[in-house]
């Protein structure tokens, strides 16, 4: 009867096991983005940097860049940073008409002459100069950036799309304006239908090989800040690289942690594709 009752009790034990979830307080993620919506970037440029990092949870996302760097303008030294998602820029482009072309200490951008002067007048022996109040911004777009489609935005939100699409954001110390560059790269497929998992609903596009393009191609459908892509390896031997991707405004952290843990303490020697496991 002792050995009857033990197992009843172990049978009840189980049973009264449950796994807590917290879900998140979907009021405060409203009255959090509605806050957001409008924000416009600052003037100091470390503000702007902590922002974006806490938006696009830098520390997490292994495709979201930053390149910080300095620029020289009339003699002056700016603290600038590019933002931008990899995979989905050409790096070329970003690299010889954006980073290059702004570090670049060239005449046009160290001359003491003043080129802002509108006109010159003499009155009774006095020299009288109207001058053009120097505007940074215009200066950029017209002198520093040589790259053919170039446009201005002050809300975060706009620019948080633009980069989501594919372009890049860069931010300027004391600029109350972002440049968005379109330098998009992003791999394509051609035009054809799926040899496996053919769907009849839905874009005729599938993942490949490469996994930074697979990541582009869910950031160009999913266009949202929010989406987060976190690398790992699975394999001792083949330490195959994976992405896990969440929106973490709509994901519960606890199954994304569970999600987590299971994959890293996978015991394999190797990863061939999703069904090897």
């Amino acid at each position: 009867m002792k050995i009857l009752q033990d197992l009843m009790n172990l049978i009840n034990d189980n049973e009264k096991q449950e796994h807590e979830f917290v879900l998140q307080d979907s009021q405060k993620d409203n009255k959090d983005k509605q806050n957001d919506k409008n924000k416009k970037i600052y003037p100091a440029l470390s503000v702007n940097l902590e922002y974006v990092k806490k938006k696009y949870s830098f520390e997490l996302n292994s495709d979201i860049k930053l390149r910080e760097f300095y620029i020289n303008v009339k003699n002056k030294q700016y603290s600038a940073f590019l933002l931008y998602i990899d995979g989905m820029i050409d790096s070329h482009s970003i690299n010889k008409f954006v980073i290059e072309a702004l570090m670049l200490k060239n005449s046009s951008n160290t001359t003491k002459d003043n080129p802002d002067i509108v006109s010159t007048a003499v009155t009774n022996n006095v020299t009288v100069r109207r001058v053009k109040k120097f505007d940074l911004s215009n200066y950029i777009m017209e002198c520093l950036v040589p790259q053919n489609d170039v446009q201005t935005e002050n809300v975060f939100e706009k620019i948080f799309e633009k980069v989501n699409a594919g372009n890049s954001a860069l931010f300027i110390d004391t600029s109350e304006n972002a440049f968005l560059i379109d330098a998009k790269g992003f791999e394509k497929r051609a035009i054809s239908a799926p040899e496996n998992e053919i769907i009849i609903r839905g874009a005729q596009e599938g993942f490949v090989e490469a996994i930074r393009t697979n990541t582009s191609l869910l950031r160009r459908f999913v266009n949202n800040e929010n989406l987060i892509i976190e690398d790992t390896s699975v394999g001792t031997i083949s330490k195959t690289q994976v992405a896990i991707c969440y929106l973490k405004d709509i994901a519960n952290e606890s199954l994304v942690n569970e999600v987590k843990y299971r994959i890293e303490n996978l015991g394999v020697d190797y990863l061939i594709s999703s069904r090897t496991t």
